[in-house]
This record gives structure tokens, C-alpha cells and sequence, in this order.
């Protein structure tokens, strides 16, 4: 069988090798850069008896409205590659938002040995080693599957744009949904889509879509102040967290206690679940409290919700602001452009701000935003972050930079 693969970039390489493990030939084109051996126009004089292109590329583009041949996607791809070579239990996220930290609150209760797939990478429990970084393209998934199947674990996988099918459970973290695909596909109905093979699916609120069997978290789990109960078929149980009484943390720790519950396991010991280092997580240095919201999908939002929660957590309403975006990677997802950034500050009115890398330059502040506000700026979050906790006494520091971590 003769295979074409669109985009290595993110992912098609790994989806290409496998394919040619497998004993195809493969033509392998890097339809962005265009600096493949294989270039658009060499592919486009061929034949090929399937392509498989990412979901996220531009659906009329030359390779793929030309094809007579079949046409999959990267998860249908890794979903053929995987075969029954699988981890069991098998759990793939995906979602909007809270896909992180609903994975990691889950595999803080797997028994075991396993794999936790995220976008902080490759990790390997019991010991929580970290294994190399990854991206989480669903071509990742075959690498961490791999890896899980080798230890004889289980497997945990964040995946943007939908899920492979492949796994025991799906969880779709957020009905949030946006367009891409050169703004000609809907996000929230893709992913939708790629469910509807899963054996089971755990939903997040607000999702307006029902299929048989899938569960809703809000039916399952139910919040009070820091105590959430839970209750499905297969077990229930309770945990209480001060972390609950927060939004940013309250979806994903239901959807990882209703999760464990469907797999037969206890969510207990959600109870000392900690928070993920950059997802709103709370940390005591001295007098100083630390909220570190730095991550791939800090936004206006996320970063004002992360001020208010640690102006009640200290006590206090003197605040350092440190706000931009990482060099070189800071700029992903949806971007944290400078107008969204400079809303941000005058919402949140910081005692002290910080601005990473080259955000508002030349600034857009309103004069009266920043009246009394002692501006500075660093290039790095890591000499920011050094920098704020040497000039705050008293108070709090939010960290929102936009990066990879």
C-alpha cells in the first residue's frame, strides 16, 4: 500500500514511520514549510492508495481536494497503527480547556504502573519520571501507548482535536469551541465527532449534544463548597479540596473523580491533589502567595480569575502582576495579544507589574491604569518570576505568561 502523509511537522513523521514499520511505502510532505523531500507539487503528480492529513489543515488545500484516493485523518491514522496493541486502562482527553489538569488529577489516583500523555510531556508513574518531551499531536499517542504497553500500565493521553477512539473511556473536558482548519471547521463538532466511536465518554457541562451511554459529569458529581460526592454504575465516592471552590479547578477535578469511579477506582485522594506547576496552582513562599497561571492557554480570563483567587488566598489585596508571553513559544494557541493583555492589567489593577518579553512595547495602557503601578520587564518568566519575589513583601504575585512549559 502506497501512503501519502500531510504535514510532519506536527506529527506526520511519527504517523509516516509507523506507517512504513508496517511494511507501506510512504511519501512523507511537509505541506507548510514545503522543505520535505517530497514536495506539494512532486505529491500532487502522484498516486497513493490513502492519505492521511491533520485535522487542522486547510480542508480545500491542492492534496487533499485533488484526491480520489480515501482521505483519514492523523486520529483515524494512529487509531489503525495502534491495532489491539493497548494499554488498558486507556483514558484520552480532550477539550478547550482543563485537559491538563483533569489528566493529571486522574493518574494521581491509577494503581499501578503507567503513562501520563499531557502537554508537559512523557511522564512515567509510580515515580512521575519525566520522560521526553512531546507534543500532544495524537501521532504522540503512539509513542506514550508504546511506552505504557511496555510497562504493562495504563495509559493517560491528552489530545488536542479530538481522541483517537482507541482508549477504554473519553473525556471531552469543555463545551468551549472555536473555529480552525482556515476557519472552515468547528472545533467543539469535531471533537464531538471523533466520540462517537469510544467505547465510553465522560462529558463535561454545557456539552448540547447526548449520545447512549455517555455520562455527564454535573449528573454524576455534585459540588458543595470544597465537597464533591459522586455517584455512577460503576462505584462512587467523595473527596473534599479547598481547589473545588475555585472554577478553574472545579470541572477538571469532578471530571477526573467521576472518571476514576467509571474505572472502578476510589477518588479519595483527590483530597491532596495539589494543583499542575502553571494551572492556577497555589504555592506559600514567606509572607508571599504564589498563583502560577504560566501556560500554553493563559488568556485574559484564566489570568483574573488567577488575581482573584490570590488576593482571597493572602488576604491582601497588594498584588504583583507578571504578564506576557515566553520568547519564541509564547505566542501559541490562540495568542495573548497586547490589547487582550492591556484589558487585563486595568481589570486587575496590580500594586506591581512585570511584562515578559515584548508585550505592550510601545505600551497601551491607559495613564490612570498603571497610576502608582511600579512597571518593570524581564525577558524571561523564570528572571520574572526571581525578579517579583525579591521586590514583594506582603501580598501576592500572579504568574501569567504564556508558554510552553
Amino acid at each position: 500500500m502506497k501512503i501519502l502523509v500531510l504535514d510532519t511537522i506536527h506529527g506526520g513523521a511519527v504517523i509516516g514511520s509507523a506507517f512504513e514499520s508496517a511494511g507501506c511505502t510512504v511519501d512523507m510532505v511537509d505541506v507548510y514549510r514545503n522543505s520535505s523531500r517530497i514536495d506539494v507539487k512532486t505529491a500532487l503528480s502522484g498516486t497513493y492508495d490513502l492519505v492521511t492529513a491533520p485535522v487542522h489543515l486547510d480542508p480545500d488545500h491542492p492534496l487533499i481536494r485533488s484526491q480520489k484516493s480515501p482521505v483519514i485523518t492523523h486520529h483515524e491514522a494512529v487509531r489503525t497503527l495502534l491495532g489491539d496493541a493497548l494499554p488498558h486502562p486507556m483514558v484520552e482527553i480532550t477539550g478547550a480547556q482543563g485537559k491538563t489538569t483533569t489528566a493529571h488529577a486522574l493518574a494521581s489516583l491509577m494503581e499501578n504502573p503507567g503513562v501520563l500523555l499531557s502537554s508537559r510531556g512523557l511522564i512515567r508513574f509510580p515515580d512521575q519520571e519525566n520522560g521526553i518531551r512531546m507534543s500532544i499531536t495524537p501521532a504522540s499517542v503512539i509513542t506514550a501507548a508504546q511506552a505504557a504497553v511496555g510497562q504493562g500500565g495504563w495509559l493517560i493521553a491528552e489530545e488536542s482535536l479530538g481522541v483517537t477512539g482507541a482508549g477504554d473511556l473519553a473525556i471531552l473536558t469543555s463545551g468551549q469551541t472555536y473555529r480552525f482548519a482556515a476557519g472552515k471547521r468547528d472545533a467543539l463538532e469535531y471533537k464531538v465527532r471523533t466520540l462517537r466511536s469510544c467505547k465510553n465518554v465522560l462529558l463535561a457541562p454545557g456539552i448540547a449534544w447526548s449520545m447512549p451511554g455517555a455520562v455527564r459529569v454535573d449528573d454524576a458529581a455534585e459540588v458543595e463548597g470544597i465537597r464533591c460526592q459522586i455517584a455512577t454504575k460503576q462505584g462512587g465516592g467523595v473527596f473534599e479540596n479547598p481547589l473545588l471552590a475555585e472554577e478553574a479547578y472545579r470541572i477538571p477535578l469532578m471530571l477526573a473523580g467521576t472518571a476514576a469511579c467509571l474505572l472502578g477506582l476510589d477518588p479519595a485522594p483527590l483530597s491532596g491533589f495539589c494543583g499542575v506547576e502553571g494551572r492556577m496552582e497555589v504555592r506559600k513562599e514567606g509572607r508571599i502567595v504564589i498563583v502560577d497561571n504560566a501556560n500554553s492557554g493563559t488568556n485574559r480570563d484564566t489570568t483574573i480569575a488567577a488575581a482573584s483567587l490570590a488576593r482571597d488566598t493572602s488576604g491582601c489585596e497588594t498584588l504583583t502582576l507578571v504578564i506576557g508571553t515566553g520568547e519564541g513559544d509564547g505566542r501559541v494557541c490562540e495568542g495573548f495579544p497586547d490589547a487582550e493583555i492591556a484589558d487585563t492589567i486595568c481589570r486587575i489593577r496590580p500594586n506591581r507589574l512585570i511584562l515578559v518579553g515584548g508585550v505592550l512595547d510601545p505600551p497601551l495602557l491607559p495613564p490612570d491604569a498603571v497610576s502608582g503601578t511600579f512597571v518593570s520587564r524581564a525577558p524571561t518568566l523564570s528572571a520574572a518570576r526571581e525578579a517579583a519575589i525579591s521586590a514583594t513583601d506582603q501580598g501576592a504575585i500572579v504568574l501569567a505568561v504564556k508558554t510552553w512549559r
